[in-house]
């Protein structure tokens, strides 16, 4: 296996280095993940201001931004990489 990949626990080291990563086997063109980290808060109508913790976001094939939950098969794969900047 080439050098460039990696398993999801050095693909965590590289999302909280704030880089973003992808997995080779995905099928979509130009998805990716990014560990969004900069504390802001949500304020709900009338139920108060809570703070967001640190989460997941991927970048799908058809440009939308949805939050990502890791599979099984995600994180036992040895296939991931860099995303290019």
């Amino acid at each position: 296996m080439s050098s460039n990949v990696f398993g999801f626990d050095t693909a965590l080291r590289y999302l909280k280095a704030d880089a973003r990563v992808q997995r080779l086997g995905w099928n979509g063109i130009g998805m990716w993940i990014m560990l969004v980290k900069n504390p802001h808060f949500y304020e709900f109508e009338g139920l108060g201001t809570y703070p967001v913790l640190p989460f997941i976001i991927m970048k799908t094939a058809d440009n939308k931004i949805v939050p990502w939950l890791a599979s099984q098969t995600d994180l036992l794969a040895e296939d991931w990489a860099l995303y290019p900047a």
